[in-house]
């Protein structure tokens, strides 16, 4: 469940420097394209993730879903906002790093689309805020399987 918490200009500023710092601990030796997340819990609570490569590629994690681990792991289970850091490795940040499909889809399990902040940055001063339902629209989530739900079920999980 996603927490309703305000975002200052400041509170933005300290996610993405967390993020920034996380992006220093990447293990990315094969794409060499390092990513850092810092995670804002309702409780106010920063959890950061950086992105861990590995040999065979499919056990690999992106930075986003490191920091859900991470927070989940520890009982956390309201979250506000996430800032994302990316760019290959040795240079500044560069470009904005949006999240994969697959963690996007990770934090629609956890937050509600409409209220969870999404933050992609270049700096603590060059960023952009937008929803998760605006980058995951018509999204699949624990709501589609409640009891007596079944509009919009996904059909790659449906009964057969």
């Amino acid at each position: 469940m996603s927490a309703n918490r305000e975002l200052t200009t400041d509170s933005i500023r300290d996610l993405i420097a967390a993020a920034i710092e996380a992006r220093r601990k990447s293990y990315s030796p094969y794409s060499h394209y390092q990513v850092g997340a810092a995670l804002l819990a309702g409780d106010g609570q920063i959890i950061t993730g950086c992105n861990i490569e590995n040999a065979a590629y499919g056990p690999s994690n992106c930075a986003e879903r490191t920091a859900f681990f991470k927070a989940v792991s520890e009982g956390i289970r309201a979250f506000a906002a996430i800032a994302i850091v990316g760019s290959p490795e040795g240079e500044e940040l560069t470009q904005f790093a949006y999240p994969c499909g697959v963690c996007r889809q990770v934090m629609a399990e956890f937050c509600e689309p409409e209220n969870f902040r999404i933050i992609v940055a270049k700096s603590e001063e060059d960023y952009r805020v937008m929803t998760l339902a605006e980058l995951l629209p018509e999204s699949f989530g624990p709501d589609n399987l409640r009891e007596g739900q079944s509009e919009g079920f996904s059909s790659c999980t449906a009964k057969r």
